[in-house]
């Protein structure tokens, strides 16, 4: 398989303290890869430095075999709940129609085929009733299922989400496996911030294992295991079955 992604030496530090060293990565076209590791790792920094949205010290990243600039319409960020003002004016439909910006271009008004694109995905995750309430009244989950809409939105190839799953229901939690399958079956590629170590082999086919440096990364039955896990986050990790 291609990669969607590669990594190569990439090195970020906040004041000259490594929080990513050194690391090498390829992740695969058409797969869910979890991104796994303990508090202070450097996971979402990861994917940050992937996007350009923090400085990196050194190495190079490129998606899809070019810099993420030249193919920025091909990947859709969902970003943590808490990074998000919820408390701007605007509704969730709004929220949606920002994600089809590229298409409609920021000085322009949407259109009725793009309401209608933004109401398919709202619908798609269970929030087409909700299209006209303000972000700040809805949970912590629904607002995560608007985000996820606003992605597939941009019908990209590839999905950057980090720490989708935190804080949110059990009916969201269900509706965002469901759309990472459905990307899967579709040939697209989901790099996912992850933090619970019981529903990573569920719910993907790859892992990546990071503290700081890249401990390992392959396919799930290969990798997840209970060595390469401790290696992570050291001895005091319960054993998982695999």
């Amino acid at each position: 398989m291609n990669p969607a992604v590669t990594v190569r030496d990439l090195t970020v530090a906040y004041r000259e303290e490594p929080v990513l060293w050194d690391i090498d990565l390829d992740v695969p076209e058409g797969t869910l890869t979890a991104i796994i590791g303990p508090n202070g790792a450097g996971k979402s920094t990861l994917v940050k430095a992937m996007l350009g949205l923090v400085h990196s010290s050194s190495g190079m990243v490129r998606i899809y075999g070019r810099p993420y600039d030249q193919v920025r319409q091909r990947v859709a960020y969902v970003p943590q709940r808490g990074e998000v003002d919820w408390d701007f004016p605007t509704d969730a439909l709004d929220v949606v129609l920002m994600g089809l910006y590229g298409q409609i271009g920021w000085l322009k008004r949407a259109g009725k085929k793009h309401r209608k694109k933004a109401m398919e995905c709202l619908d798609q995750v269970g929030m087409a009733d909700f299209a006209h309430r303000q972000i700040s009244q809805l949970s912590g989950g629904q607002q995560q299922r608007v985000f996820l809409a606003r992605a597939l939105a941009q019908d990209a190839d590839l999905y950057v989400m980090d720490e989708p799953f935190a804080g949110v229901d059990a009916v969201t939690e269900t509706a965002i496996v469901k759309i990472l399958h459905e990307l899967r079956s579709q040939g697209r590629t989901a790099l996912v911030v992850h933090h619970d170590l019981d529903t990573a082999p569920e719910y993907f086919d790859r892992v990546v294992l990071l503290n700081v440096r890249l401990i390992a990364d392959g396919v799930m039955s290969e990798t997840f295991t209970t060595e390469k896990i401790r290696a992570a986050y050291g001895s005091r990790v319960a054993a998982i079955a695999q």
